[in-house]
């Protein structure tokens, strides 16, 4: 029975029995004489006066007995249930650390455990909403910032065209309303890398998985920065299995790469090479995006993928810092990691990893279930 794995409810319980044995030994005890004829000399009927008259006195004594037992159980569970409520009213009172102690056998040492389970959890939740809370803080801090600096520039090309349309300048006014457009589409980008973080974070994005073949994402990633790569006189190279099928939502992996590759540009000169590479062994699907540019200095790497982190050895001065945690957001939607290598002076590589099913084959294989390794 549940009931007795309480110790203390056993003990009661064998107590009960005890004096309820004893009370009627003792009752029973004249006649037992008499029967073995210890009582030989006593009349019959003051056997069985003396009968009747323990049997009662016995039931006194019992009872007296068992009233005792069951106040000093009582009392006890009293007390544990005030202690309880002590411990409860310090956990409300702010003491996180109260506890109930529990560490008998029973249903109420099974409740009080319960409490506390639920105290803990309690705990947690109040933990993580205040790193949300710090979270929220940080980044509406962050935005402030990234907004104050290209808001300041619109506000000083605004106030130098307004001066020279009055003194007839057109070049000039050219020029500022070409800078204008760059601070604009600098608030642009932030807002809707911003959007895009907020729906990845609420788990409000739409993910719609399809056997794509990586290299036609490739080819089309590179044609988006063509123009740029040859203004810039680099150069990117694409090398890979062809054809390669894995399940993943082309949209938002052509979003990443894209991160990749415009963060390679950044860091790069004049002759530079940016490669892409992809390929397929047993158990995955690796891309690699790699440059001969500057490198990230080994304080930033551990860093890299923060929203807004800017470092101080980068000359990037355009950046807002959400490229890389943009990739890294895409790669765990998709199930996957995210890893970089970098060496100052001698460039970065970024790998983006999707682990495959094992049937999963080329071109008419099965679906292959993606993961993501990338670089910010």
């Amino acid at each position: 029975m549940r009931v007795l794995a309480n110790r203390d409810i056993k003990k009661l319980f064998l107590l009960i029995v005890l004096c309820m044995s004893v009370a009627a030994l003792a009752s029973a005890l004249p006649l037992v004489l008499e029967s073995r004829g210890i009582m030989a000399g006593v009349e019959p009927r003051n056997v069985t006066r003396v009968s009747l008259l323990s049997a009662p006195l016995c039931a006194m004594i019992m009872g007296g007995a068992v009233l005792m037992f069951c106040y000093r159980y009582f009392r006890q569970r009293d007390r544990q249930m005030e202690e309880a409520v002590i411990q409860i009213q310090a956990f409300i009172s702010g003491d996180k650390d109260a506890r109930i102690d529990c560490d008998e056998e029973g249903e109420l040492y099974r409740l009080f455990h319960e409490i506390n389970s639920l105290a803990a959890i309690l705990n947690a939740q109040a933990q993580k909403e205040g790193q949300s809370r710090e979270f929220l803080k940080n980044t509406i801090s962050d935005i402030s910032h990234q907004l104050k600096t290209p808001l300041a520039a619109l506000n000083i090309y605004n106030g130098i065209m307004q001066t020279e349309a009055e003194a007839g300048g057109l070049e000039t006014i050219r020029k500022f309303a070409g800078l204008s457009e760059q601070e604009l589409d600098r608030i642009e980008t932030l807002v809707q890398n911003l959007l895009k973080i907020t729906k990845f974070d609420a788990g409000t994005m739409v993910i719609e998985k399809r056997q794509e073949n990586i290299s036609e994402i490739m080819a089309e990633v590179e044609k988006h920065f063509a123009f740029r790569v040859g203004q810039e006189e680099k150069q990117i190279v694409l090398s890979g299995s062809d054809p390669l099928l894995f399940s993943c939502d082309r949209s938002w992996i052509s979003e990443a790469l894209d991160n990749l590759v415009k963060n390679a540009l950044d860091h790069t000169e004049g002759g530079d090479s940016i490669w892409m590479t992809w390929e397929r062994n047993p158990s995955a699907v690796r891309i690699t995006v790699k440059d001969n540019g500057s490198g990230i200095h080994p304080e930033d790497l551990h860093h890299i993928f923060k929203r807004f982190y800017r470092s101080r050895y980068s000359q990037d001065t355009q950046g807002i810092g959400l490229g890389l945690p943009l990739v890294r957001a895409v790669a765990q939607v998709h199930g996957g990691t995210v890893s970089v290598d970098s060496r100052l002076g001698e460039g970065t590589t970024f790998v983006l990893l999707f682990p495959v099913a094992e049937k999963a084959e080329q071109l008419n294989g099965g679906e292959c279930e993606a993961f993501s390794e990338s670089r910010a």
